[in-house]
């Protein structure tokens, strides 16, 4: 069994801040990164840029050249052994004539887990397995989460008071949290496939749904809506600041629908519109990580049926009051507080004004 050191730790740390730089561009490959070493000196690193382009150990063969003769290569994730859009990763590995492979984690995918490791080994090369797994597997967890269960990672996310409250009791909630909590906000939504809300939270706060300039792309922006009935006028429908799709049921407001058509918005009909028949066709497309900005019904109904498997709950230490004033989750039909959902792995973090708290729901 091959010891870990220091360094190795230290360099797969830079290989994961490497994979960091995809952060939203990746999906629905996982975000890696990768690092060459020849002795204690870096001599190349990559990391995977977007979908359809070469994987990270790719860019730091190119990078090491000649120097990868006989060197240590860590990456993040297990190299790839098939091929998909791109030719195996094992293959250039093995060509460049690299020593030793050092892998952050196991690729959950069924398709490569354990195969590329095997066939590194059967080349004579050396593998160690499982340096700072932990931080790989949070880089990847809606990727791991989509390969292993089938459908997207879902993240809710709200904004409170410290008593409990997601807007006044008129509905105003702008802005519950400071400035530096909303960028980072938006940098979680530059990481995400979809954002979904539903009719009332359109119609109550007119959301843009965007990145605000902190990432060049927008996710997909879902509406989820029974009725159709939707505003003519909203900002969601300005599709020149990124995509809308609204999903709806089968035969709902025909006129409302033709008017969305035709200013460009999609239109998916469901039989039964449910938070699980969404992620069933947003499977379909791929899709491996979906943040939840709805409000308290439709939290309700994405936490009940499983659709929802981390918290990040903002905290502003500000009192509002208001006994009709609505609250970021409805009924879950939880009525002994022994029955109350706990998050495991929670985490605490500081803002200039407010706090952070997130976590990973654990389901009964």
């Amino acid at each position: 069994m091959t010891s870990i050191t220091p360094f190795d730790r230290q360099m797969m740390q830079r290989a994961l801040e490497l994979a960091r730089l995809g952060w939203g561009k990746t999906s629905p490959n996982p975000m890696v990164g990768a690092v060459i070493v020849q002795g204690e000196k870096i001599v190349g690193e990559g990391y995977h840029p977007a979908v359809g382009q070469p994987h990270a150990e790719v860019f730091a063969l190119q990078a090491a050249q000649e120097a990868a003769q006989g060197a240590t290569l860590y990456v993040t994730l297990e190299p790839c052994n098939h091929y998909g859009r791109t030719p195996p990763c094992t293959d250039a590995v093995i060509k460049h004539g690299i020593a030793k492979v050092v892998i952050g984690m196991v690729d959950p995918d069924p398709r490569v887990s354990g195969r590329g490791i095997e066939r590194l080994i059967q080349a004579g090369i050396e593998v160690v397995v499982g340096v700072e797994t932990a931080s790989c597997q949070q880089l990847n967890e809606a990727f791991i989460h989509r390969v292993t269960k089938k459908r997207p990672f879902g993240i809710l996310k709200y904004a409170m008071t410290l008593d409990g409250k997601i807007a006044t009791t008129t509905g105003n909630s702008a802005w519950i949290t400071g400035k530096d909590s909303r960028e980072f906000v938006y940098h979680i939504r530059a990481g995400v496939d979809g954002i979904i809300i539903g009719g009332n939270t359109l119609r109550r706060d007119n959301p843009h749904l965007t990145t605000h300039g902190v990432s060049d792309r927008t996710p997909l922006r879902i509406v989820m809506s029974r009725s159709l009935n939707l505003p003519l006028e909203a900002n969601l429908w300005q599709i020149e600041n990124g995509p809308t799709l609204v999903f709806t049921q089968t035969g709902a407001n025909p006129e409302v629908k033709a008017y969305l058509l035709q200013k460009g918005i999609e239109i998916v009909e469901l039989d039964s519109l449910q938070p699980l028949t969404v992620f069933e066709y947003l499977s379909q497309r791929d899709f491996s990580a979906v943040l939840w900005e709805c409000g308290e019904k439709l939290a309700a109904a994405a936490i009940s049926s499983g659709a929802v498997q981390k918290v990040m709950a903002f905290i502003a230490p500000k009192i509002i009051g208001g006994e009709t004033a609505p609250s970021p989750v409805g009924d879950l039909g939880l009525l002994e507080m022994n029955k109350a959902l706990n998050l495991n792995q929670v985490t605490l973090r500081q803002f200039t004004e407010d706090f952070l708290i997130q976590g990973y729901l654990e389901y009964p």
